[in-house]
């Protein structure tokens, strides 16, 4: 298990004494836990061995809180008190939110942060990502045996002072000691040069469900430096889903939905491209309140159509990232992406122009941030380079405002 000796100055720690630290990936679609055991960084599952958590939380009248798989199981059939994604609410207002008009929600635009009106009350981002943090902070310590000393959560490079300070916070009234935050491309780069012992320079491209993070490093001896950051923190697997639907209603010309059947048509479109990442077609049926039945199939030629552009919006703050510091990756690339062909397929070709050595593509994209900010807390911590920042962006901020994707968007 992970050990972590901190002692005040003057002072020694307990001869016996040992302190648990465990590294985070709070997620906008599923959170992880993990640890350092016998050197090797492994998530911590639940009492059924699930990795993952569906970082989704539901609200009840009496103030009962259901989070991950028990809420996700019941989110269509109460989609205004079940918050999903809730990592793009960090510090930000209602203006700043993505796909407001048609969210289920009851949005409150409260002073510094956009708040939800739920069945036990108006609850802010920060205590539902609480609530997530709660279940992984339990999971933990029933798996390590014993109190959690602190932890390291990854946040998107592309967070701002806002997002992060909100983080911060949904930590502590978690009741978690919060170490520090991680950038999720550089937690996947340490888990990953650290377990292969790789030399050179790397472009982590981290496409989560949410946002999206590019992150050229160099790795020497065990020194990061960062040499340049881009990204955009309003795109993100969640954006791929909403075309989908898009595509649904376009192709049964459905009349303006209700909250309940968006949430149900949301749910088969995330269902059916996970689907594709293991076959060539994937069949979409659901019932709506109506009584319609949607019945169609989506298979892989037509998803990659309807989701080119979104895949061509990663490509902007690469080629961004690239020739601002002249980082052109002479050592290979790792691809945080969901297992999707048409993802793969797109990068592949523009890492081949680069001449870019497909080096991680292998990478674990679920675990590697978790393993990363494990591995942050032990004892012997990677060194950081001191003539580069270690999370400031290098390369200017995307000025295009959130997508609002609608059924024609390009």
């Amino acid at each position: 298990m992970a050990l972590l000796q901190i002692s005040e100055p003057g002072m020694s720690p307990a001869p016996h004494q040992q302190r648990l630290a465990v590294g985070i990936d709070l997620g906008t679609t599923n959170s992880l836990v993990a640890t350092v055991r016998s050197g090797v960084a492994s998530v911590l599952p639940d009492a059924l061995g699930r990795p993952l958590l569906p970082s989704i939380v539901r609200y009840f009248p009496d103030g009962r809180v259901d989070v991950g798989y028990v809420a996700q199981a019941r989110q269509a059939d109460d989609p205004r008190n079940t918050i999903v994604s809730v990592k793009r609410y960090m510090g930000r207002g209602v203006k700043d939110v993505a796909h407001s008009e048609s969210a289920p929600y009851d949005f409150v635009d409260a002073p510094g942060m956009v708040q939800l009106r739920t069945a036990a009350g108006v609850k802010s981002p920060v205590e539902v990502s609480a609530e997530i943090l709660k279940v992984l902070k339990d999971r933990a310590e029933l798996s390590l045996g014993g109190d959690i000393f602190g932890a390291v959560i990854t946040v998107p490079a592309y967070f701002d002072d806002a997002q992060r300070q909100a983080t911060k916070d949904a930590g502590r009234l978690a009741g978690l000691n919060v170490l520090r935050l991680l950038n999720e491309p550089t937690a996947a780069a340490i888990a990953y040069g650290l377990e292969n012992a790789s030399e050179g320079v790397y472009a982590v491209y981290d496409l989560g469900g949410g946002t999206f993070d590019l992150s050229i490093l160099k790795l020497s001896r065990g020194v990061f430096e960062v040499i340049a950051t881009s990204g955009d923190s309003m795109l993100g697997g969640d954006d791929f889903d909403q075309r989908v639907l898009c595509w649904i209603v376009e192709q049964t010309k459905l009349a303006p939905l209700a909250p309940r059947d968006m949430r149900l048509l949301l749910v088969k479109a995330c269902e059916a491209k996970e689907s594709l990442s293991f076959h060539s077609e994937s069949r979409i049926t659901a019932k709506l309140s109506s009584g319609e039945l949607v019945d169609l199939t989506l298979d892989t030629e037509t998803f990659c159509r309807i989701t080119q552009t979104l895949v061509q919006k990663t490509l902007g703050p690469m080629r961004k990232a690239l020739p601002r510091r002249r980082a052109r990756p002479s050592s290979g690339s790792c691809y945080r992406v969901p297992s999707k062909n048409s993802f793969r397929f797109g990068l592949g070709q523009f890492a081949d122009r680069l001449a870019v050595a497909p080096a991680c593509r292998k990478c674990s994209a679920r675990s590697a941030s978790s393993s990363g900010a494990t591995r942050s807390t032990t004892s012997t911590p990677t060194r950081w380079s001191r003539s580069a920042p270690r999370c400031r962006p290098t390369c200017s901020p995307a000025t295009s405002p959130p997508i609002r994707i609608g059924c024609c968007s390009t």
